[in-house]
């Protein structure tokens, strides 16, 4: 198994600390609003690649912390007239909400750092005592950045070119223009503990380290977070704890990309934000996972609307199939524990993914893979037989189990098919404004119109519900509706296939 180390800038093989367990820290969220995009993304790969790990035989211990007492939830407090930490607490409940319906696997220890404050003392009084802390005459903690040799080494960044860019401010006592806080003396208004230096609070990188020592101890195999964490928060975290313990912080420095807005940087200045509830109020929690994870975690995403709605399209169609599959099982008595046809995508499903994922947990290749799969289940059962009917009914019935085991990974095909493709027509039937009994009513005048061989009618009818976005298809059943949206989705993902 590889996996990208920002360390390095590479891929390398990974190999745990201890055979057969992975110890993994990702810094979570400043939670001083509700969360958007970027955290669902950050949240979704780290969770991918636990859920792996797990499917690939490791004992994982997953931490994920939130960040619940800042600069910007005491801002936020205080113009709401709230007490910090139980306007932060609340936030953390509504996040948890969202993480839920976005059916995200949650860490094995969520921290917090209002309740880490007697660990994050004890890591900075070890600090102050090794040399490479000093406090201040006002009760602030600088962390001396000087007494770090290899200070610099995770973001390639030269301290001397750091001290000429950096503003120093009136009121600081910093010995060193680059030095950061360990813990910061109270300020009238805010939030405070009792200290060694008097009353005040933690600065955020320290919060990591001593939750990260504390649930993991001194050297974890995986510390993630967004590419805009490096510098300077996964930095100085890698200055405080190796400057405390003499050892290796993490093995492995692991980054997922970053989230744009139709070509903008995600902010609410720009008014571009989009909350994970404002997501999930327009999609399916599916196709929100299968935009994100279509892309490899590492590389960045420039969102707009046809994204998602490719997404829906994507994920229409593959439910769509799943639909198919799961009568033609049934009609013809399928198994997947009987013989099934020898073709190679049947007897690989499983393989493959595993071969990608192994490959830097690269989801993007594995999504990409679905429509080949999907492209020739559709062909077998198109081209079915009726003397190799029931092994072709195996067939899909394997693929449908291999699928669920190992895209149910990545979230995927774990609802059930009428229920998803009914609600993503009433979806799109509101966005039209158009009622089901008026369709289905239309439909009917349309078969009496062809009972009485008054075709002209009955092409009316049809042209007219297809000109209001609604596409008809006459099968042996009867005839069945699709919205030509989605419908023109399902042609494009098929051509798609085609074209690999």
């Amino acid at each position: 198994m590889k996996i990208t180390n920002s360390m390095s800038g590479k891929k390398e093989e990974f190999v745990p600390l201890k055979k057969g367990k992975v110890k993994m820290y990702a810094c979570g969220i400043t939670v001083y609003d509700l969360s958007h995009i970027g955290h669902a993304r950050q949240a979704i790969d780290y969770a991918m690649i636990t859920d792996y790990l797990r499917y690939r035989g490791y004992h994982v211990t997953y931490v994920r912390n939130y960040t619940d007492v800042d600069d910007k939830i005491i801002k936020r407090a205080n113009e709401l007239g709230r007490d910090a930490l139980e306007f932060s607490a609340e936030q953390i409940r509504e996040t948890e909400k969202d993480m839920a319906a976005l059916h995200v696997t949650d860490a094995d220890i969520n921290t917090k750092a209002s309740e880490y404050i007697p660990q994050i003392i004890k890591v900075v009084e070890g600090l102050i005592k090794k040399g490479h802390a000093y406090v201040t005459e006002k009760g602030d903690v600088y962390f001396s950045v000087k007494t770090d040799k290899n200070y610099g080494k995770l973001s390639h960044r030269k301290v001397e070119e750091l001290r000429n860019g950096v503003r120093i401010e009136v009121d600081e006592e910093k010995e060193d223009p680059v030095d950061f806080a360990l813990w910061k003396s109270a300020k009238p208004g805010e939030i405070y503990w009792e200290s060694p230096w008097g009353k005040g609070r933690p600065g955020w990188h320290i919060e990591c380290s001593a939750m990260a020592l504390d649930t993991l101890g001194e050297t974890i195999d995986i510390h993630g977070g967004g590419r805009d964490l490096i510098f300077p928060h996964h930095e100085n975290e890698i200055a405080q704890s190796e400057s405390l313990t003499g050892k290796t912080f993490a093995n492995y420095w692991n980054h997922c990309g970053l989230i744009k807005i139709n070509g903008q940087k995600m902010g609410k200045s720009l008014g571009n934000s989009l909350t994970i509830r404002d997501a999930l109020a327009k999609y399916n929690y599916e196709v929100i996972r299968y935009t994100i994870l279509s892309k490899h975690y590492t590389s960045d995403i420039d969102l707009h609307n046809s994204d998602f709605q490719l997404a829906e399209g994507h994920t229409y169609y593959f439910y769509s199939t799943i639909k198919e599959m799961q009568k033609f099982i049934l009609d013809n008595h399928g198994d997947e524990t009987s013989k099934v046809l020898n073709d190679e995508i049947p007897n690989t499903i499983i393989s493959k993914f595993i071969e990608v994922m192994d490959d830097d947990f690269n989801s993007a290749v594995a999504i990409a893979n679905l429509h080949t799969i999907f492209k020739y289940v559709n062909n077998i059962m198109k081209t079915a037989k009726k003397d190799n009917r029931q092994i072709v009914a195996h067939t899909l019935a394997k693929i449908l189990k291999d699928l669920k085991e190992v895209y149910g990974i990545l979230g995927l095909f774990k609802q059930e098919p009428e229920k998803f493709l009914s609600e993503m027509k009433m979806k799109h039937l509101k966005q039209l404004n158009i009622d089901v009994e008026d369709i289905e009513k239309q439909i009917l005048e349309r078969t009496e119109a062809k009972k009485s061989k008054d075709f002209e009618k009955a092409d009316s009818i049809r042209d007219n519900l297809d000109k209001r976005g609604i596409l008809l298809k006459d099968t042996r059943e009867g005839t069945i509706w699709d919205l030509k949206l989605l419908y023109s989705c399902l042609l494009y993902t098929s051509d798609a296939a085609d074209d690999k």
